[in-house]
């Protein structure tokens, strides 16, 4: 078994961040990087929500964070149960791509998120094959298509 650290993101790590969010494998997935790297930033020291960065032996390559959902009222998550937890994660370096790391490290997450937390769900793009493939390995099932909180259709996922 592989065995990621997750460990909080730092100013330090905004280069690394900003470079990954313009990589061609994140493009069309998350806004574009200007608007994610802001909504980090502004973000940044939010006790309610848990920003990490996911490494490898020491070599930093994915990006994951997990927030209490009623802290954040969206409306594709108005179903959940009190104290659910939402994630949201990408793969930075695209030398990782294919490996399995994906649903290795999300399901290591929810490991720990569980302890916790009545219910993990999630809300990728629905054509969004690769990160639908990772959730589901890692254990999560499609619950319903619906519009979030910016009028984009997701696929809400949930992990009982």
């Amino acid at each position: 078994m592989v065995n990621y650290t997750f460990r909080k993101i730092t100013p330090q790590d905004y280069g690394l961040f900003k470079r990954w969010l313009v990589s061609p494998h994140i493009d069309g997935w998350w806004a574009d990087a200007k608007t994610e790297f802001e909504l980090v930033e502004q973000e940044f020291g939010n006790p309610q929500i848990a920003m990490n960065i996911v490494e490898l032996k020491g070599v930093p390559f994915a990006f994951i964070q997990d927030y209490d959902v009623d802290a954040f009222p969206m409306p594709q998550y108005r179903d959940v149960p009190k104290g659910a937890r939402a994630i949201d994660t990408f793969l930075g370096d695209p030398s990782y791509l294919g490996a399995g790391h994906g649903s290795g490290y999300i399901s290591q997450r929810l490991s720990e998120l569980r302890e916790r937390a009545p219910q993990i769900v999630t809300d990728p793009d629905p054509k969004n094959d690769r990160a639908i493939r990772a959730y589901t390995r890692a254990g999560f099932r499609r619950s319903q298509l619906t519009m979030g909180e910016d009028g984009d259709l997701v696929q809400v996922m949930v992990h009982p």
